[in-house]
């Protein structure tokens, strides 16, 4: 299971999983988009697409309900589906906030939590978390609240770690710096270029996937500029 698979990081990791072989379900705000985007590209009898909007508290378990009733099992969740909006620590309007923490946090869980029967099943499940180096550092003031919500999936990475050791459940957090997607196109001082490409993210998720239960991963920092820490 993939959210967010319509475009950049989702995208990019349901075509390496798919060229690797894998049975694929798509979460996408657009499915009838992604539908098309596929077409002559996958093998459809190995893709569900399944309509996926992080703030609808029914879409998980339906999502999860119609992976189970094509494939049988569910052995990995990749939760990229995520939201940016600039929000300080002294901003006093919280909607955008509220949005962030509902796409970027909630949504995780409530797709882990329809996913962990399944995911204890198979013995190997693994969840990856699409996380950032905001996740785990902060250094733009304008991007506190995001920050909030990715430093919250981050612990949540953990979570799932304690949860579901005994399963064989395996949780990691891709913390990326600016990748080359829609969201970083008003980033100043980096050229796409320069920045991670969707591609890259998608061949480290595909590792992560394939690592043993004996080689367990949490945290994955990936950086594409010289800091002091990352």
């Amino acid at each position: 299971m993939i959210s967010g698979a319509n475009r950049g990081i989702g995208k990019a990791i349901a075509e390496r999983l798919h060229q690797a072989g894998c049975r694929l379900s798509l979460g996408a705000r657009d499915p009838d988009k992604l539908a098309r985007d596929i077409a002559g590209s996958m093998d459809t009898g190995r893709v569900l697409i399944h309509p996926y909007e992080a703030r609808d508290r029914n879409v998980a378990n339906e999502w999860a309900s119609a992976t189970v009733e094509k494939y049988g099992c569910i052995d990995g969740l990749v939760n990229n589906a995520a939201i940016v909006h600039l929000f300080r620590a002294e901003d006093e309007n919280e909607e955008l906030l509220d949005e962030m923490w509902d796409v970027n946090v909630k949504g995780p869980l409530r797709l882990f939590r329809a996913a962990f029967p399944h995911l204890k099943d198979c013995g190997h499940g693994r969840v990856i978390n699409i996380s950032s180096l905001s996740g785990v550092r902060l250094n733009w003031p304008e991007v506190a609240g995001y920050a909030m919500t990715k430093h919250a999936l981050m612990a949540f990475t953990h979570a799932i770690k304690f949860s579901g050791w005994e399963f064989g459940i395996r949780s990691t957090a891709i913390c990326p710096a600016f990748v080359n997607t829609d969201m970083t196109l008003d980033v100043p001082g980096v050229s796409p270029a320069e920045m991670i490409q969707p591609e890259s993210i998608a061949e480290l998720v595909e590792t992560v996937l394939a690592l043993p239960n004996t080689a367990s991963v949490t945290e994955l920092p990936v950086n594409c500029l010289l800091e002091h820490s990352y």
